[in-house]
């Protein structure tokens, strides 16, 4: 059985079990585990064994089985499809279950824009202060603020999105002007890497712009720690 001593060497890990895609830092019962080189350990989960604190993500999934990861201990959830995950939030809500926290990720169009501001908590992947500006302006005032992280394109990647890592402490001061909003930390998708050398290289340039912004002096970043 997998114990939180071993998380370190999860990275890479899918769950597999009747139908459940993208279901990614999610460990809950009769869930079986898929391990790196691709083969099943075949062992069911209790809730204690793994419970990771960043989002579970799924492209669908029902009231019901939020239901019972929530159960097994999983508090935050990511969607990527924003019309989709309000749709979640309204039903799972509606079930009385509390205490979740929704994560929008993916790259964010303006029109969609409200909708995040209304339903969601979290948003990961900013990197354009127009969207920024729009989340702000239009989070509802008996809400918390909503908790930002920049998306940053380390590598390069032409189709990716991300600012540059040479903008993001620009757009780090513009978000924190921002009264509806709180810079939570940086995130980054990088392309897999051929050797583990080379993937520290690349996790050492988003540590360093994550560096940048925390050492800068500039205020608002009392919960920058993600």
């Amino acid at each position: 059985r997998l114990r939180r001593a071993e998380l370190g060497q999860l990275r890479g890990l899918k769950h597999q079990h009747e139908g459940w895609q993208k279901f990614e830092g999610l460990a809950i019962h009769e869930m079986h585990k898929r391990g790196i080189d691709g083969t099943i350990v075949n062992e069911a989960l209790t809730p204690g064994d793994i419970i990771l604190e960043h989002p579970a993500v799924r492209e669908s999934l029902e009231a019901q089985s939020f239901a019972e990861a929530h159960a097994a201990g999983q508090r935050a959830f990511g969607e990527n499809y924003v019309q989709e995950g309000v749709a979640k939030i309204d039903a799972v809500r509606a079930r009385g279950i509390e205490g979740l926290e929704w994560h929008c990720i993916g790259p964010l169009q303006s029109n969609k824009t409200r909708l995040v501001a209304e339903s969601f908590d979290w948003v990961q992947s900013i990197d354009r202060l127009k969207i920024a500006q729009r989340l702000s302006d239009q989070r509802p005032a008996d809400l918390p603020p909503l908790q930002i992280c920049l998306q940053v394109n380390v590598d390069g990647g032409e189709t990716k999105s991300g600012c540059s890592p040479q903008d993001a402490l620009a757009l780090a001061q513009a978000i924190t002007a921002l009264p509806r909003l709180q810079l939570r930390g940086v995130m980054s998708i990088p392309d897999p890497q051929p050797t583990p050398d080379a993937m520290l290289a690349v996790h050492n340039k988003v540590a360093a712009v994550f560096a940048q912004i925390r050492d800068s002096g500039m205020a608002g970043l009392d919960a920058f720690d993600t």
